[in-house]
């Protein structure tokens, strides 16, 4: 992770002194500043910094924060009152705190911003060099799988040999595609995908190879084709193991001769194309069955990919959590604060059949819907959540809700406190809706004192009825 420096910018003796116990404290390089000279001059100038300051102060100092900002190297987390967010740039360097001062929130929002210098720097020191966490700014991770399919991504890209990806739907392989013609040598031409499985058999041919003008009805005209507008570039086959047998022998064709004919012509055309193929089925299989021809197969896989399901690489779920985040708080103008360590741990034991695309479905879902504040696990879909954690009546005496006496646990296992956290939640909800809100009369039915109550009632920000 890359270790960021912070620097608190406040007036307000009491506040400064408080954010900067609090963070020193949670192990950060704390500092405070008084004015742009303490800010700006500082013998180690490339270090990630994080600005924690005074918004209406901040402002009025008018410190060249903003030209600071543009060199990436700066991340700003402002405080004001809750309306003052509309005077920040629409940026993900630019972070916002309404007062009162949730110190929670607040180191949310410092893990957010080391979290960015960890994705848009590299750190040059041999002695903490880390593997980046991404890679062409596209593809996030840093399980090992992750940094072992950068390290062959960027083995492979100056080759010119194809290149097949392999990896269930959702995995990104059009995401590694493009990294690999981003880092190429042909990063400057075309990079053209096409979904094999997408488009009528009857209609294929044409967009893979152009056709001439009255070649078949509707042609009324001569059309390039997705190699042709490829030429000296990179020609993306998706979903290549739905493509039909007489277009297997076209393709194979051109993989043998690097020349092709439009639909209609006689006429062969040179074509310098650099081919990455992907698929989510096993060719392998679809070769022993005869649907896919040996031959084809072997020219397509010089070079294979295999990309990881996301269900086995859980540690990356954070990473592309906190990456969504700030991408959909940005377009919808949104003030999410993040997902609470309950619901991550939630979401991180989830199997993701989706993998990284319904993920990001996810993230995009609660953003539009949370608009602000944290997600915790009652926003979640139910789907998302455990069997023990799904909503259902607790009778008197009852084991907690969806684990029977003689339950065995899931192969997977489960997150002892986050069961327990939300099944505390959910008993202290019924409560309440049984009293109408009463905290007195909710704390008796729960056995509690009402000061005992109302101190969960804060410490876990639920809402009496």
């Amino acid at each position: 992770m890359t270790h960021s420096k912070l620097f608190i910018f406040d007036s307000d003796r009491k506040t400064r002194d408080l954010l900067l116990a609090f963070l020193t404290y949670q192990g950060y390089d704390t500092t405070i500043v008084t004015d742009r000279v303490g800010f700006f001059d500082t013998d180690t100038p490339t270090t990630p910094k994080i600005l924690i300051a005074n918004l209406p102060e901040l402002l009025a100092q008018q410190l060249n924060v903003q030209e600071k900002v543009e060199d990436c190297n700066l991340v700003v987390i402002a405080y004001d009152k809750a309306d003052g967010a509309h005077v920040l740039p629409q940026s993900e360097r630019w972070l916002f705190i309404p007062k009162p001062l949730n110190l929670d929130e607040l180191e949310s929002m410092v893990m957010r911003a080391q979290e960015y210098h960890a994705l848009k720097l590299r750190t040059h020191d041999p002695a903490t060099e880390e593997y980046p966490h991404f890679l062409c700014s596209t593809i996030i991770g840093k399980s090992r799988q992750m940094v072992s399919l950068f390290e062959m991504i960027e083995k492979i890209a100056e080759s010119t040999a194809t290149v097949l990806i392999q990896g269930e739907s959702g995995t990104g392989k059009e995401l590694a595609a493009r990294a690999i013609h981003q880092l190429s040598g042909r990063s400057n031409r075309n990079f053209v995908p096409i979904n094999c499985a997408a488009i009528p058999d009857d209609l294929l041919e044409s967009e893979l190879f152009g056709h001439v003008k009255g070649s078949f009805t509707g042609a009324y005209a001569n059309r390039a084709g997705r190699f042709e507008i490829a030429d000296k570039g990179t020609l993306f086959l998706d979903e290549i193991g739905d493509m039909k047998a007489n277009l297997q022998v076209k393709l194979l064709r051109v993989l043998q001769t690097k020349e092709f004919e439009p639909v209609g012509s006689t006429r062969s055309q040179k074509v310098d194309v650099r081919i990455i193929a992907a698929t989510n089925k096993n060719l392998e299989e679809q070769v022993a069955s005869r649907d896919f021809r040996e031959d084809l197969y072997y020219r397509l896989s010089v070079i294979p990919i295999t990309i990881t399901p996301l269900r086995e690489r859980h540690e990356d779920i954070p990473l592309l959590i906190n990456h969504f985040l700030g991408q959909f708080n940005r377009d919808k103008r949104r003030l999410v604060r993040g997902f609470s360590r309950e619901a991550l741990e939630i979401l991180c034991h989830y199997a993701w059949p989706g993998n990284v695309r319904e993920l990001e479905n996810l993230v995009e879902r609660m953003v539009t819907i949370k608009e602000s504040g944290f997600i915790t696990p009652d926003d979640l879909p139910e789907k998302y959540l455990p069997a023990q954690l799904h909503p259902v009546a607790v009778p008197a005496g009852a084991a907690p809700a969806g684990i029977a006496a003689n339950e065995e646990l899931p192969p997977e296992g489960i997150c002892l406190n986050s069961i327990v956290d939300a099944f505390e939640n959910r008993l202290i909800q019924l409560a309440l809706a049984r009293t109408g809100g009463n905290k007195k009369e909710a704390a008796t039915l729960l056995n509690l004192k009402r000061t005992t109550l109302i101190e969960k009632l804060k410490k876990k920000n639920l809402q009496a009825a």
